[in-house]
């Protein structure tokens, strides 16, 4: 038997399904957030809606997506990545097509739907698929399924740092919201072209007494997969504080939130360039768990440390530092968590798993959200410590997760 050599090279060499799903991640993130940032002002600006009708369509959207990819992770265990990615993209076209048109309320919620229903179809088939293959290219190459994840992360963050920019290029060329729409749709018309010709078929799987009730209660009673969910579920709840806690902090610092998008181009430039050294290093050095626990305690540490801050224009350093810390814990953490995930599950049920992270995670964050909420007018040393205590029980619960690896089963679905 041929023993696979470790890859450590800077950057892995991914087979061309790889580059197909990460380059997928990152096209999709573009065309996404190159009509995102700009939504809410379209909304208020441009079609007069009211305050809280914006954020009542904002959080539609985010339900129609992240609380619904645990329907997408099961069509595509169902049916395969392939129908479902490529009706993911059918619909992602057509709603930003009809939302470039939409004029009324009604119209515009029914576009935000179909574009949030669409990514909740498309993303946990191919994180599903990446998942997969990165445990397939561990195996067959000796690079850890980390170090590919992350590949797939820096992609997908390299494509949120360029939409925007893409969609402020638009505008100061003279086209309007409309215009970036229509140009994100053109993406997504890329990434149908490319699938449709590139992403291997997998074979039709009838349901089964295996396939069909048992195993979905095979995941959602699965009590090592709950607690990474929960785990995942403290991070994404402290990640969210980028929007929420971290603007009022801004605000409270200097007068303004004008320093929040230098912030946050902050966060995505420092997972472009540092996610493939980082999850490079802890991949070989780092179990999973214990990089779960690390990536925690560094968010945990990012928000202990605001409540030091001086305030006036000095106050932005511990808001950067937070930012700084919360993006170097999420770059140890995310790759080690969804590479768990093979771990835990049943291959057959390896989309429900994937969604169903998500969901659940989706879910906690609306919960702590409003909790946080309510506690933004505290003194700042209560809300921030409280802050904290949540990532550190993330960290407390993943200890009592393995740190072993399974046997991962032949994988027929990922080819070149």
């Amino acid at each position: 038997m041929t023993t696979a050599t470790p890859d450590t090279g800077a950057t892995p060499a991914l087979k061309p399904y790889l580059r197909l799903l990460t380059a997928t991640q990152f096209a999709f993130n573009t065309g996404f957030y190159a009509v995102l940032p700009y939504l809410a002002a379209h909304l208020g600006d441009g079609l007069g809606i009211a305050g809280w009708l914006v954020g009542l369509v904002l959080g539609l959207r985010t339900f129609s997506q992240q609380g619904l990819f645990v329907v997408g992770g099961a069509l595509t265990d169902r049916y395969g990545p392939r129908p479902v990615v490529l009706t993911g993209c059918v619909l992602r076209i057509a709603g930003f097509c009809w939302l470039a048109q939409a004029g009324s309320t009604a119209t515009v919620i029914g576009a935000v739907l179909l574009i949030g229903f669409a990514a909740a179809l498309f993303s946990p088939a191919v994180e599903s698929e990446t998942a997969r293959a990165a445990v397939a290219h561990e195996t067959a190459t000796g690079t850890p399924r980390a170090q590919v994840l992350a590949v797939f992360s820096a992609a997908g963050q390299a494509g949120a740092f360029l939409g925007p920019l893409l969609g402020s290029l638009l505008l100061l060329l003279g086209g309007d919201f409309r215009t970036a729409c229509l140009a994100g749709a053109v993406v997504f018309v890329g990434v149908l072209a490319g699938h449709a010709k590139l992403m291997p078929h997998r074979p039709h799987r009838p349901p089964t007494a295996r396939t069909g009730a048992a195993l979905p209660r095979e995941v959602f009673a699965n009590r090592p997969f709950l607690v990474l969910c929960l785990v995942y579920s403290s991070y994404l709840v402290s990640y969210n504080q980028l929007y929420l806690a971290l603007p009022a902090e801004v605000e409270r610092a200097t007068g303004s939130q004008g320093a929040l998008g230098g912030l946050f181009a902050l966060s995505s430039l420092l997972v472009v360039v540092a996610q493939l050294p980082l999850t490079r290093w802890s991949a070989r050095r780092l179990p999973p768990r214990t990089a779960l626990v690390t990536g925690l305690a560094v968010v945990a540490t990012g928000f202990a440390a605001v409540p030091l801050a001086p305030d006036g224009p000095a106050g932005l350093l511990p808001a950067a530092a937070l930012v700084v810390l919360l993006t170097l814990g999420q770059m140890l953490l995310v790759p080690a968590a969804r590479g768990l995930v093979p771990d835990l599950v049943d291959d057959h049920r390896l989309g429900l798993a994937t969604g169903a992270l998500s969901s659940v995670s989706g879910l906690a964050v609306l919960v702590g959200s409003a909790a946080t909420g309510t506690l933004l007018d505290t003194p700042g040393a209560v809300l921030w410590t409280v802050l904290a205590t949540v990532p550190l029980t993330g960290a407390a619960l993943a200890l009592t997760l393995s740190g072993g690896r399974r046997t991962p089963e032949p994988v027929t679905a990922v080819t070149d």
